[in-house]
């Protein structure tokens, strides 16, 4: 059985809310009460897990500032090891519009960013800009990428820190092999029409559930998968090619993401290839012939 998540975890997942639901313009209220629900579980000394694992709502909501609604997304997590909320945020809110909050990115170098690095969350915008990748991006200069690093650092604040406490642990990956085979799986049963849909608020005025979502653990990582809604996908009309998979491990630890698509090209031309691993999966298709 894999490990509940703990305190930092619970909070993480409140807070990732908080900004999802800022992002869409949801009440202010409902965004305050996650907010003030994660600082409650990050500084609680209560056996949160515990109490979620027994689904013991009453002793969640004794806590201050943890009402239903919170207890649910709670138990939801702790029990399941996903966030039905969670995800369906995130196929609603538009791919970089948490990156337009950050002083020094605007509405279109935040959509640039998401399109061209395919990441959406303030954690990968945060190692994007000390890795490299984002200083590559059309419109950064040396000041622009001090002044982002600097607000993450402000806004990211204690989870940045227990990042960097723990480097080998966000380095960590499934196999190609792995990611492939989640890849091949939601692509099969989205096919067969065998997945729940969501409805993202982008490209979808008619709010149609069209998005099918995949969440599963293998091999020790969980994973949800859906397929890119990207402005860069419907642009190149890959949205039915282009998959963006989240994972993370089984027993608690940073997410990470990574995209696969249909090589157009080269070596691997009509292969399904890991952006940012492509000699990775290279070295996956030779170990294979």
């Amino acid at each position: 059985m894999s490990k509940p998540p703990n305190q930092d975890e619970i909070a993480d997942l409140l807070e990732e809310i908080a900004d999802l639901l800022d992002v869409q313009d949801a009440n202010v209220f409902r965004v305050r009460s996650y907010r003030q629900g994660a600082r409650t579980i990050r500084e609680s000394d209560a056996d949160i897990a515990g109490m979620a694992e027994r689904e013991d709502r009453d002793a969640l909501m004794a806590l201050p500032n943890i009402g239903e609604g919170l207890a649910n997304v709670i138990i939801e997590y702790v029990t399941t090891g996903r966030s039905s909320l969670r995800d369906e945020l995130r196929g609603q809110t538009a791919p970089g519009a948490l990156f337009a909050q950050i002083p020094g990115i605007g509405e279109e170098l935040a959509a640039r960013i998401a399109d061209e690095l395919q990441i959406n969350s303030l954690e990968e915008l945060e190692q994007a800009a000390y890795d490299g990748r984002l200083e590559q991006v059309e419109g950064f200069g040396e000041r622009r990428l001090k002044m982002v690093r600097t607000s993450l650092a402000g806004i990211l604040g204690g989870a940045a820190q227990r990042r960097q406490r723990e480097p080998g642990e966000s380095a960590a990956e499934p196999s190609i092999a792995l990611l492939l085979e989640i890849d091949a799986e939601y692509r099969r049963r989205a096919a067969e029409g065998d997945l729940p849909t969501i409805a993202p608020k982008r490209f979808n005025p008619e709010g149609e559930k069209w998005l099918p979502i995949l969440n599963t653990t293998r091999e020790g990582w969980k994973f949800t998968a859906l397929f890119s809604n990207t402005a860069r996908a419907h642009e190149l009309d890959k949205t039915r090619d282009w998959v963006v998979i989240y994972f993370e491990p089984a027993e608690g630890g940073p997410e990470g993401q990574r995209t696969v698509v249909t090589q157009q090209g080269g070596a691997l031309d009509g292969r399904r290839v890991v952006r940012g691993r492509e000699r990775d999966t290279r070295a996956h298709y030779d170990e294979q012939s």
